[in-house]
């Protein structure tokens, strides 16, 4: 075998373990504790909805990981906050790629919230409800509206809110 072939087999394994690694390591948490890069496998169990998202609230901590329907099939970590009638969720008014999907795809997802991984649909809360959804979110992150996440970011008041109800 020429030193060309080998060298293109070389480069072609590396590239696969690379993929590989990626799909099983990401999504990584940047230094502020939010997804910098995404991944794209969910894993968790498929769990029914259920009859009141709060109780997740004091059972599970830290993230919870979205997946949108669609192409890319990224995962992302969102800090969230359950309700009776669903999970509120917040990011910064960035262009974040995953919020602009929700605006142009209809929202269609999977929420992974500890190993139950549930069948949802975001929809970005404009109206009234908006600041009495992120003042709940904030303060589960300890936080006030008029304060931002991280120094350098926008206070919590300006971020966008989108709510996830589940679907059939």
């Amino acid at each position: 075998m020429s030193k060309q072939k080998m060298a293109g087999i070389a480069t072609g394994v590396v590239f696969v373990v690379g993929v590989l690694a990626w799909m099983f390591t990401a999504p990584y948490l940047g230094n502020e504790g939010l997804a910098r890069t995404p991944g794209v496998i969910l894993g968790g169990t498929p769990t029914p909805a259920l009859a009141d998202f709060s109780t997740l609230n004091g059972n599970v901590q830290g993230f919870m990981l979205m997946k949108q329907s669609g192409f890319p099939p990224f995962v992302n970590y969102l800090s969230w906050v359950g309700t009776p009638d669903g999970v509120i969720s917040a990011t910064r008014p960035d262009g974040g790629l995953w919020a602009q999907r929700v605006r142009d795809d209809g929202g269609d997802g999977w929420l992974r919230i500890g190993d139950a991984t549930f069948k949802m649909k975001a929809t970005e809360i404009l109206d009234s409800r908006r600041l009495p959804m992120m003042e709940q979110w904030a303060a589960k992150a300890g936080r006030t509206l008029d304060e931002p996440l991280y120094p350098g970011s926008e206070l919590l008041r300006e971020w966008e809110v989108f709510f996830w109800t589940p679907r059939p």
